[in-house]
């Protein structure tokens, strides 16, 4: 199964425009890897260095796309509701929130980094609201949502773990089941707030706030994207959102949107991520449209070097849910498939994963009956234990075709 990243942010602070923009389809992909996108999931992209540049060949992508050695995968992204204050009570779009922030691994908080939208998410003058609290507002409004969870069945769950000896944090597994939350995350949680889960009747409810506030920064790590770098207040603001411990990464998702559509009209050589463009076809633009373009090229790209969308979504699955990128091909000789196409397929896979764990992830058959693998580079075989590297071409040797 493939990992999430939800989008989330209170109203008005660009959140949709963000995920507008990552989602814009403007690369050709032959197939997605996922079967049913709903209205608030949508396809983004990671963006990678491909390793067809290094082996001096012309790939031929299948479940991607390559552009100027620049590799795009897809991944799946959750547009989450608005969230505003008592979210965790059912205000406001509450349950929608977090129903849909249930299903997320990680997450990208969009925050108006001008201080320029009050609590509520309605307009103010930059400057007004300091970021910082959008940031501290969310972690409680998850943190709650969470105690109100296992709250309910605590004194039980207390009972069980210390009376009859069952695992503290098996049981609590089991309790936060569906919210992509797993056991090892609760064992390190409880390790890291220093509470003693072999007396867990006895903890207070502070203390079972601050054992799921821990849970939270581990099961839904999140990447801030400070967005509208371009209003006053914002340089500044994102200094002090440093403080928190988060990566935060200087937004302009307007600039994204305006890039990638222009892209997509083969106006731009635009690529998602990068950090200049050419104006490929001025006539097909209005005067304004150009001064815009030229603006974004001075006021964002030149002094901040990205829009940051594209930097957010890597961060969230690069490093905050450690993902590696993985090509299978059949032919180490030609790095091909079975149909002679070059490295056709790019695979976003955790790392640790092994040899034989990415076998069943390509097809179970293959799985099933490995032998074992052969690695491009150095043409040697690795068995099933081999665990795979950022960038690895891996060619899987089975008893058994794909069926």
């Amino acid at each position: 199964m493939g990992y999430m990243v939800g989008v989330v942010g209170k109203p008005n602070v660009g959140k949709s425009t963000l995920f507008s923009a990552a989602t814009l389809v403007s690369v050709p992909i032959a197939s997605y890897p996922f079967t049913t996108i709903k209205p608030n999931h949508g396809v983004g992209y990671v963006r990678t260095h491909c390793v067809c540049r290094e082996f001096n060949v012309k790939d031929e992508p299948v479940n991607s796309a390559c552009a100027d050695g620049i590799r795009l995968i897809p991944v799946e992204l959750i547009d989450c509701a608005g969230l505003v204050p008592g979210a965790w009570q059912g205000r406001g779009l509450g349950n929608q929130f977090l129903d849909e922030i249930r299903r997320a691994d990680a997450l990208i908080q969009v925050v108006d980094s001008a201080g320029a939208t009050d609590t509520e998410g309605k307009l103010c003058a930059p400057g007004t609201r300091d970021p910082i609290e959008d940031v501290k507002f969310l972690e409680h409004e998850i943190d709650m949502w969470l105690f109100q969870i296992v709250k309910k069945d605590w004194d039980k769950i207390a009972r069980r773990a210390e009376g009859a000896r069952e695992d503290l944090a098996l049981l609590m597994e089991d309790r936060l089941s569906g919210l992509a939350i797993k056991r090892n995350h609760v064992v390190e949680a409880i390790q890291s707030s220093g509470l003693d889960a072999e007396k867990a009747t006895s903890w207070s409810d502070d203390d079972l706030v601050r054992l799921l506030h821990q849970l939270r920064t581990i099961a839904k790590p999140m990447v801030i994207a400070a967005n509208k770098i371009d209003l006053p207040y914002a340089e500044e603001n994102i200094e002090s959102m440093k403080q928190l411990g988060y990566k935060v990464v200087p937004c302009c998702a307007e600039a994204e949107l305006a890039l990638r559509r222009a892209a997509e009209k083969g106006i731009t050589d635009y690529k998602p991520g990068d950090s200049n463009f050419n104006i490929l076809k001025a006539e097909m633009l209005t005067r304004e449209q150009e001064q815009a373009l030229v603006k974004i090229k001075e006021k964002i790209l030149m002094p901040w070097g990205s829009t940051g969308v594209q930097d957010s979504i890597n961060l969230a699955f690069f490093r905050l849910l450690r993902m590696i990128v993985v090509y299978p091909v059949e032919d180490v000789e030609k790095l091909s498939d079975h149909k002679g196409r070059v490295l056709p397929d790019a695979y976003l896979v955790a790392y640790g994963t092994t040899a034989r764990q990415f076998a069943y992830m390509i097809h179970t058959d293959l799985g099933e009956g490995f032998i074992y693998s052969i690695e491009a580079r150095s043409k040697m075989r690795v068995g099933e234990d081999y665990i795979l590297k950022d960038g690895d071409v891996i060619s899987i040797v089975s008893a058994k075709k794909r069926g």
